[in-house]
């Protein structure tokens, strides 16, 4: 057997091994990651000595994938939302460089499986944030006569991340330790919420 013969035949063998082992491969797909999250803080505030409320009036940034992100990477892709007191940005629009946005939706949190058709995402803008501020407008009411702010039953926030993902978000409360019914003397701007990040790019939930 010539020496062109012995490669063409290695060659071939090479071939049929690599191709065997490529059908053997098993793609793993990335799970959906279910989580809560307690007592987030977003800027609480603490007495001066001057007696007077005081804060940072810094955001905490959050990935859906990886959790809590460094305030320096705020001008990254590596977080989805901020929170800072009552006021939560997306990646996205006059916020961020990535793609993000939300759309809140009435709903049940277990129930919404996918991203309704009908869902409009926007940006943060100059003019107004992509989830609403203001008592009522978003996902939270304001009780002006007990300084309270309480979770809107039935708001799922719908958040497209970063880098273009989708995540279904729930606010279950405001105030440190998660209170059943806080007062307003309850410790507030501690975010408990939980969400389902689908990390496979599709509007699917499960």
């Amino acid at each position: 057997m010539n020496t062109i013969q012995k490669l063409s035949i290695s060659t071939f063998a090479l071939f049929i091994i690599m191709s065997s082992c490529k059908k053997d491969e098993v793609i793993v797909k990335e799970a959906v990651k279910t989580e809560t999250v307690k007592d987030l803080a977003a800027d609480p505030t603490s007495v001066s000595t001057s007696g007077q409320p005081t804060s940072t009036g810094k955001y905490t940034f959050y990935s859906f994938k990886n959790g809590i992100i460094a305030n320096t990477d705020s001008a990254t892709l590596k977080w989805d939302v901020a929170f800072k007191a009552t006021t939560i940005l997306t990646n996205g629009g006059t916020s961020g460089i990535g793609q993000g946005g939300a759309s809140v939706l009435s709903g049940i949190f277990d129930e919404v499986k996918t991203i309704p058709s009908t869902s409009t995402f926007v940006q943060d803008s100059k003019t107004a944030y992509a989830i609403p501020t203001g008592s009522g407008k978003g996902w939270y009411n304001y009780d002006g006569a007990n300084n309270l702010i309480s979770p809107i039953a039935g708001k799922v926030l719908l958040i497209k991340t970063a880098d273009g993902k989708y995540a279904k978000m729930e606010i279950l409360s405001y105030y440190k330790g998660s209170p059943v019914s806080p007062t307003s003397s309850s410790v507030s701007r501690y975010f408990t919420f939980r969400y389902v990040y689908q990390p496979d790019g599709t509007q699917l939930f499960n």
